[in-house]
């Protein structure tokens, strides 16, 4: 699904330029949850920092009506899936940030430490994907 990947790329990056050329903010989905939630107070208008969450699984449903429909398979049961999530967010708290804001936002602006970033959780990923094959997990 090489095209598919490709056209789901450039409507990220498109989306993360308007917002950084568009408001000055960086479309970091981490921030903008936190900030959708009131877990932060700083960041983003809450207003925009919501319709920008809430457009995140809206869109996916859009483009499931729109193409028939989306295969998945989640080879975790749903507390192991919900255990990941929060860990995954602690991370992006204990971070700074997420994949989209270091990984796309970050890594345009060249910033340092979203560089650093970047490596360290591409790594862990890679290092991650590793031993669960060696254990076979997967």
């Amino acid at each position: 699904m090489p095209l598919q990947g490709l056209f789901g790329g450039l409507l990220i990056g498109l989306s993360a330029a308007i917002m950084l050329l568009g408001l000055g903010r960086i479309a970091g989905v981490s921030g903008l949850t936190a900030r959708a939630t009131g877990i932060a107070d700083s960041g983003a208008p809450r207003g925009l920092a919501i319709a920008f969450v809430l457009g995140l699984p809206l869109g996916a449903l859009a483009v499931s009506v729109v193409t028939g429909g989306v295969e998945t398979q989640f080879p975790a049961s749903a507390l192991q899936l919900a255990v990941a999530g929060l860990l995954v967010g602690f991370g992006t708290r204990l971070g700074s940030g997420c994949t989209s804001g270091h990984g796309v936002c970050g890594m345009s602006r060249l910033s340092r430490r979203s560089i650093a970033a970047t490596a360290i959780f591409m790594g862990s990923g890679f290092a991650t994907v590793a031993a669960m094959r060696l254990g076979g997990w997967l």
